[in-house]
């Protein structure tokens, strides 16, 4: 079922909520540039992450990618949004137009957009502005409740599938972008859904190289395991039993790899699901590298805010395990990326940030 912006029916409700909100001050949801006022002077110059937004050790850098210009970008739980340029951070938070300095997903699309997923919602950067998006079924919210839809949802993840499609897991459901309008996916009557899955906390969305679309569903006691679409039916699995997938990634052969949270990682072969303990922690986070070498969290330490043992990289044969003793911190690891010019990047609590070159570990952290 599509949801149109611009239906006969909401336009005398949405003149007056326009009419009243320039008299009070709320939030204006519009796309429009001017919803954040004019562009500023953003912060910059920073060698490592400093922070700002009294976030605590329980904060972490949460997610990451490299844009096409070539600079990094690091989503963290309480610090808002780091650009690296690759001589210096600038940290964007709400002051710069974000909904909320907790950010849980980045993604660049084909245009060069940014858009990033907070508690708060959606939003997206052109370049200067932070424009919020509603994810709403209504054009606008309504005068009595100007947070109606989802306009206050948690976007968890986000993909832009082959056909330029965005994909937004959310609090309320996964929501698809064709460029126009929003679309809950689970309320399209093309979509075979015979296990009544509800899809309420999606932690990765990944597009495999045969189109299918992978669901990573999150915390119990909804989680629904992995969750898979083939273009007209979505079936779900728990094969090690752990309902609660924080990310997925496909290697260079076509397998595909999941990160369990509550019992550690496992593999499709494209036939069957294998686990995969070895050497090994819970699945927080997981990385194949352009050499074709997958990396693992290790093992959680005395709390959720430590590691016993680092990082794992796994060649196929082998395992390597990187810790302190190379250079890593003591904090627990939630994102790993690759950048172009084939260095990790490893984000942990206490919003720490690590770069392995091949060679050494660099500490981008206060």
């Amino acid at each position: 079922m599509k949801i149109y912006f611009f239906q006969t029916q909401i336009l005398f409700p949405l003149a007056l909520f326009i009419f009243f909100t320039s008299c009070n001050g709320q939030v204006n949801t519009n796309l429009s540039k001017e919803s954040v006022g004019k562009p500023r002077v953003l912060p910059g110059g920073q060698s490592k992450l400093v922070k700002t937004q009294g976030s605590n050790s329980s904060d972490n850098v949460h997610c990451g990618l490299q844009d096409k210009a070539g600079s990094l970008w690091f989503g963290t739980t309480g610090e808002g949004v780091y650009r690296y340029d690759g001589k210096s951070f600038t940290q964007f938070t709400t002051k710069d137009g974000l909904n909320s300095n907790t950010v849980w997903s980045v993604l660049e699309d084909t245009e060069g957009t940014i858009w990033i997923g907070t508690d708060a919602g959606l939003c997206r950067f052109d370049g200067t502005y932070f424009i919020r998006v509603p994810i709403t079924v209504n054009f606008m919210p309504t005068i009595n409740n100007p947070n109606d839809g989802s306009v206050q949802n948690s976007v968890w993840s986000m993909l832009q599938d082959k056909s330029g499609k965005i994909w937004f897991g959310t609090s309320s459901g996964v929501y698809t972008y064709n460029g126009k309008s929003f679309t809950h996916f689970l309320q399209n009557d093309g979509v075979i859904n015979k296990d009544s899955l509800q899809l309420k906390m999606v932690d990765d969305i990944l597009e495999d190289k045969k189109g299918i679309i992978w669901f990573a569903s999150g915390m119990p006691p909804g989680g629904e395991g992995v969750c898979r679409f083939d273009g007209k039916t979505i079936t779900h699995y728990k094969p090690n039993g752990d309902g609660w997938i924080r990310y997925m990634i496909e290697d260079k052969k076509g397998h595909i790899w999941f990160g369990g949270r509550i019992n550690g990682n496992f593999r499709y072969d494209g036939i069957n699901f294998s686990n995969f303990m070895e050497k090994a922690g819970i699945g927080n986070a997981v990385l194949s590298d352009k050499s074709g070498n997958i990396w693992f969290t290790g093992e959680e330490g005395d709390t959720n805010y430590e590691s016993r043992d680092g990082v794992w990289r796994y060649d196929g044969n082998s395992f390597t395990n990187f810790s302190t003793k190379d250079g890593m911190g003591t904090y627990f690891v939630h994102c790993m990326i690759e950048d172009s010019n084939g260095n990790i990047w490893i984000g942990t609590r206490n919003t720490g940030l690590y770069r392995y070159d091949g060679k050494t570990f660099t500490n981008f952290s206060e």
